[in-house]
């Protein structure tokens, strides 16, 4: 075995690769580091989603040209200078792998110069080798331009997705900088157009609004607590606004973005009996902690913490949700407000002995029976005039009422007959074309029952059918979008007004991607500005109401972020899948026999009756020998 060490090139590759994973993660990288140099301005430029270029631009403390040519070598940095520094970490970048990382995967120029500096200067760099550096004039501050990314690794660039979704991941980082920070004016531009341009924010509220909207903001509640291990702040999500999607959803602790399964198990459990069968709540969570309590240094992408009470903190974040919720009052509540209502006098007894309240009396017959004379005063009783009706022949003809033939009903005798005999049944002579107004209407041939909305029970030759309504959606829609993927035969139904929905800024980048997809499977949906989209149409059994979209949205989305499939054919199988499911979830309810006979028939015309596209049972049959053995 021959041992020998690796090239400084080669290794920073192997570095690049837990580092570098797409272009957001050098967006990533260079933000933090703008921030940790200072920087109150900063400015990231991207064209073709980073394949070409990144440009970070800060106006921070710069480097001096010794420090512009160091930053590139590996563990070079500005934040660790013993061993006690690890644990008392509160900036971003401290390991001094990202740029050499990135340097060793694309070509880079930095352009910097300190405030005391009249000159600065210009470093490039590319594959771990320094190419040239030279003195220019430049401003204050630091300007990384990252060009040509994975140039050097065809392996690598060939995985990097088209640029909707890796715009989205680069959205998503720059959001999660931007959370943290609303002290400073942080601007986003891709090829030339001004995604992002967010100036100084009062405070984390007027941020997130600037960021993902008045719709949110509206929707939060505020938290707040302290104790010895931790301090929490930030905003919840109302119940009653949780969607199915795990959007908007984030943890910080000293300004950094973190993920824990953990804490989210947390958050969730506050929400217990609150929210609605698979919903999600929005959060915004920042965390306050010793840094010697904590471990930042688990990931290389450094987005997992580790807490040495993390049990505390689970229990403190719990409880602190879970006040805040109730302090809101999202149950039932009794309204004491008085403001408007009319003032209802307290009477004294002494009111009630001077004015005492008198008897008015009432005069009736106990032995009055309105069911004597067919209902009608007779012409001794005391009220026969009062009713005022016509004479007799002024009323058409009555004929008796004839019994039904296919039931053979006899009339049954009236209140009031004590005689025990049969009354002879009278009814108005109906006029020709009245009955018109109330056609037989014929029942479906098949004697299926609806059970809850869930199931359809149905006889058959060898007992009883049970079908699953969502899951013999699920495989009609599949197979009919399968077909119109090949053929482009959609069936879209239109909205009755458009329905526009705020989906945000990455999300516009997940629906450009899906857009010709998503059109010849029967969405019509359109962009509306920069971070909304107009929907006009629909596939066919979606619902179409207004909520029904705004609570669809959401849910698509769900489904398109799943990126796992990358042949082009799996690909399609797979988004014609999840659309059929959601489909399924969103249908209109079946309510009627004929409903379920309609749905029994499309199921049955399918090429696959029995499971759906991921699987799952669709239709069962409980035999007349099962039914025996249930009753014994």
């Amino acid at each position: 075995m021959d041992i020998r060490i690796l090239p400084s090139n080669i290794a920073n590759m192997i570095a690049a690769g837990e580092v570098v994973q797409r272009p957001a993660s050098v967006v990533k990288e260079l933000m933090e580091n703008a921030v940790d140099a200072g920087a109150d301005t900063v400015s990231v430029t991207v064209q073709d989603a980073g394949r070409t270029l990144i440009q970070v631009t800060d106006n921070g403390c710069g480097m001096s040209p010794d420090e512009a040519v160091l930053c590139f070598e590996r563990h070079a940095t500005s934040k660790i200078a013993s061993v006690e520094d690890l644990s008392a970490i509160r900036t971003f970048g401290f390991r001094g792998e990202a740029l050499a990382s990135i340097a060793a995967v694309a070509e880079v120029t930095l352009k910097t110069r300190r405030e005391e500096d009249e000159l600065g200067c210009e470093a490039v760099f590319a594959d771990s080798r320094q190419v040239s550096v030279r003195e220019i004039s430049a401003p204050k501050g630091a300007c990384f331009s990252v060009r040509n990314l994975f140039y050097n690794v065809p392996a690598r660039r060939k995985f990097i997705k088209s640029d909707n979704v890796e715009m989205k991941h680069i959205v998503t980082e720059f959001l999660r900088i931007a959370l943290t920070r609303p002290d400073l004016n942080l601007t986003l531009v891709s090829n030339g157009r001004e995604v992002y341009v967010l100036k100084k924010a009062k405070s984390l509220k007027f941020r997130i609004q600037d960021l993902l909207g008045s719709p949110v903001v509206n929707s939060v509640v505020d938290i707040s607590t302290e104790t010895s291990v931790v301090r929490i702040s930030g905003y919840v999500g109302r119940p009653d606004a949780a969607r199915k999607n795990q959007g908007n959803q984030y943890f910080f602790v000293n300004g950094r973005y973190f993920r824990s399964p953990y804490l989210h198990k947390a958050v969730m459990n506050a929400y217990s009996n609150l929210l609605a069968e698979g919903a999600s709540p929005a959060y915004f969570i920042y965390l306050e902690a010793d840094p010697h309590t904590m471990d930042v240094n688990i990931s290389p992408t450094k987005t997992e913490v580790k807490f040495e009470e993390d049990n505390v903190i689970f229990q403190t974040l719990y409880a602190c949700i879970k006040e805040a919720l109730g302090k809101s009052s999202f149950g039932d509540a009794i309204d004491f407000d008085r403001e408007g209502a009319p003032e209802i006098p307290v009477l004294s007894r002494k009111y009630r002995e001077s004015h005492p309240v008198t008897d008015l009396g009432v005069d009736f017959n106990p032995g009055y029976n309105p069911f004597d004379h067919d209902g009608f005063p007779s012409e001794t009783s005391p009220y026969s005039n009062t009713l005022g009706y016509r004479e007799q022949e002024d009323f058409p003809q009555a004929v008796p009422v004839q019994a039904d033939p296919v039931q053979n009903v006899q009339p049954r005798p009236q209140d009031g007959d004590v005689s025990g005999h049969t009354r002879s049944s009278f009814a108005v002579d109906r006029r020709d074309d009245y009955g018109k107004l109330f056609e037989d209407r014929t029942l479906p041939s098949t004697q299926a029952m609806v059970l809850k909305g869930k199931y359809i029970l149905t006889p058959v030759k060898s007992g009883v059918m049970i079908v699953n309504i969502k899951r013999a959606r699920e495989r009609i829609l599949y197979e009919a979008n399968m077909k119109s993927l090949a053929r482009n035969g959609k069936v879209t139904q239109a909205t009755l007004f458009p329905v526009q929905v705020r989906i945000g800024v990455a999300d516009m980048y997940l629906f450009s991607e899906y857009r010709d997809m998503l059109e010849m499977l029967g969405f019509d949906i359109e962009p509306a500005g920069n971070d909304s989209v107009t929907v006009n149409g629909l596939p066919q059994g979606f619902s179409t109401g207004k909520e029904d979209v705004e609570k669809m949205l959401p849910e698509l989305i769900m489904a398109l972020s799943d990126d796992s499939m990358s042949a082009a054919d799996s690909m399609l199988s797979s988004l014609a899948g999840r659309l059929a499911w959601l489909g399924a979830v969103n249908s209109v309810p079946v309510r009627s026999q004929i409903e379920a006979q309609r749905l029994i028939d499309d199921l049955f015309a399918c090429e696959n009756t029995e499971f759906t596209d991921s699987g799952h049972r669709i239709v069962s049959v409980l035999t007349e020998e099962e039914i025996a053995r249930i009753f014994g």
